[in-house]
């Protein structure tokens, strides 16, 4: 089962992306290198609660 799951910027914390994993082949957590609008860069998003 898919689990909705919050994306958050490193550098100026804001909450930015909401997305799906599947928790039983991943169960370690997602950081990907997304658009912040705050920052205007792209930085690394990691999975929060």
């Amino acid at each position: 089962m898919r689990t909705r799951i919050t994306l958050a910027c490193t550098q100026c914390k804001n909450r930015n992306y909401n997305t799906t994993k599947d928790k039983k082949t991943h169960p370690e957590r997602m950081e990907t290198k997304k658009y912040c609008k705050f920052c205007r860069i792209h930085t690394v998003h990691k999975e929060t609660k």
